[in-house]
């Protein structure tokens, strides 16, 4: 992963770890700086607007952060293309996560689960060691947090796709995995 996608994903990790309103921030943010109304952030405002999130970079880092959303050679970057890249993955879990919660309330449960998957054909259900509810609460406890209640929230979900996000390199590629695991 170039430095630039490595700067672009560290962000990214950052905002979903502050749940739905982790990017909604950071568009708010990035507008208190963009002083000129301009739309656009040159390399100094980011490298400064985003050390105060804790996010340091050097001015090489921000300045190819800022030429990868360039879209005019202005050498700024410009703040809707840069937030549609970071929203990229956040949309995709989302849509994901909206495919299990089947009652539309929120929280997966295995009730949402049996909507949408079945558990007969796995080993264990087929040599009768397992029930089919427990085969769907152990997959769901995947995406729970460590107290594991039988609810998945968005944002758990989020927060285990965060990890995962972290570990594939491209926005394409992880949308292309999300999209065939999730057969969105």
């Amino acid at each position: 992963m170039d430095s630039v996608n490595a700067t672009v994903e560290k962000l990214r990790v950052q905002c979903l770890s502050r749940g739905a309103s982790g990017i909604q921030g950071l568009a708010r943010f990035f507008r208190r700086l963009d002083q000129d109304g301009s739309r656009s952030l040159d390399a100094g405002e980011l490298q400064r607007g985003l050390a105060e999130l804790g996010l340091v970079l050097d001015k090489a880092e921000a300045e190819g952060v800022c030429r990868r959303w360039d879209r005019d050679s202005s050498g700024t970057l410009d703040l809707e293309e840069f937030l549609r890249a970071l929203r990229a993955r956040e949309a995709i879990i989302a849509a994901a996560f909206a495919k299990l919660d089947r009652s539309g309330d929120g929280v997966v449960t295995v009730d949402d689960l049996r909507g949408v998957y079945s558990g007969r054909a796995h080993p264990k259900v087929r040599s009768g060691e397992w029930t089919e509810e427990e085969v769907l609460r152990r997959f769901l406890d995947n995406f729970d947090s460590s107290e594991k209640d039988g609810q998945v929230t968005l944002a758990e979900f989020q927060d285990y796709y965060c990890g995962v996000s972290a570990s594939v390199d491209t926005d394409e590629e992880f949308v292309a995995m999300m999209t065939s695991a999730w057969r969105l």
